[in-house]
């Protein structure tokens, strides 16, 4: 069978409250359909011939479908085609869970994620053994690498296409689970779960830092913002290497004077925030950590989600390689030193 790539557009994404106290980059509905066409143009190139895409409501799909008009009326045959996945909208996170769980389903061989960490964090928990390849259109974009979507676009293509081996092609991520009630509820993150005192989940998204008391990441990378950030800035973690780190956030007036490390770090597009750390530890894989916080709430990937009590049990593993994404990194270099793009291609290694 021809492979099948399956495309998830969040034409939300971007819209919490840190759009109104940062200074994030505001992607409008055209501007997402264009990102869309620029990958759509890539896979076709490769020879992908169909795409599976989400429906919504938001207004990508009509604008990608005139983009793929007008290359019909000037004879180019440029895009797949599209086909939406049969399902109703909601309008809410229930329809990347909906449709990634079809596009699984139906076969696809990678989904092609636009949006922010919050969705790929909902792709990822529907995606199974699917590689999905993510494009940064969110607020805060810690987990999606920041790359021109053509090139996403091209190395997935080559990567459905076999063109690329399967173990350059795709490769592991990282992610923390979360538990409470010994399994009663059950969630993940894919860049850094956060542990604050406010019960309430409010605006979700977190940017108010007095609250914060625990911090897990899956990564720490110095050049990314949001939470994970903060443990970046204290003792950098790849994303290939194995487990992450814990991180002790002190109370909301705590100085130096108290035993406190005061960190400065990007919480957020252009903002800037004191933040209390009392220590930090490695956080090895498959290990169970028991937080400290007695209760409040638990926020995955920067939102609130979830709201715990003295009463609840609450317990954070992280999985090493628990999905694949799309190296696209590796899929580009093994198309330059191979060839691809020639008309002669250079030969194989049987290595490979």
């Amino acid at each position: 069978m021809a492979p099948v790539v399956g495309i998830v557009a969040n034409p939300v994404s971007a819209r919490d409250i840190r759009r109104v106290v940062a200074n994030a980059t505001s992607l409008q509905v055209t501007d997402r359909a264009n990102i869309l066409l620029r990958v759509l143009a890539a896979l076709r190139a490769c020879g992908v011939a169909d795409v599976l895409m989400m429906p919504e409501n938001g207004g990508i799909r009509s604008h990608v479908e005139r983009g793929l008009a007008r290359a019909r009326a000037q004879g180019d045959d440029l895009y797949p085609a599209i086909h939406a996945v049969a399902m109703p909208i909601t309008g809410t996170v229930a329809d990347t869970h909906r449709a990634t769980r079809e596009m699984r389903l139906a076969g696809a061989s990678a989904i092609v994620v636009l949006g922010g960490d919050g969705t790929h964090r909902a792709v990822a928990a529907e995606c199974g053994a699917v590689p999905i390849a993510g494009i940064s259109t969110g607020t805060n974009n810690a987990f999606p690498d920041h790359r021109e979507p053509t090139i996403t676009g091209l190395a997935t293509g080559l990567a459905v296409m076999g063109r690329v081996p399967p173990h350059i092609a795709f490769r592991g991520n990282k992610r923390i689970d979360v538990s409470i009630n010994d399994g009663a509820t059950t969630d993940l993150a894919l860049v850094d779960v956060a542990l604050v005192t406010e019960r309430y989940i409010g605006a979700r998204a977190l940017w108010r830092t007095e609250n914060f008391r625990e911090l897990y990441v899956t990564f720490a990378d110095p050049e990314v913002i949001g939470m994970s950030a903060i443990a970046g800035l204290l003792e950098p973690v790849a994303r290939d290497e194995s487990g992450g780190l814990m991180v002790r956030l002190s109370p909301a007036g705590r100085t130096p004077s108290d035993g406190a490390t005061i960190l400065r770090a990007p919480i957020a597009p252009g903002m800037m925030a004191s933040i209390g750390v009392t220590d930090w530890r490695r956080m090895p894989a498959d290990v169970a950590f028991v937080p400290e916080v007695a209760s409040g709430s638990i926020a995955l990937d920067g939102e609130r989600e979830i709201s715990f009590t003295t009463r609840d049990r609450l317990s954070l593993t992280l999985r090493d390689h628990a999905f694949r994404t799309v190296n696209v990194g590796g899929c580009m270099r093994f198309a330059a030193q191979n060839r691809l793009f020639t008309d002669a291609p250079a030969p194989v290694s049987a290595d490979f």
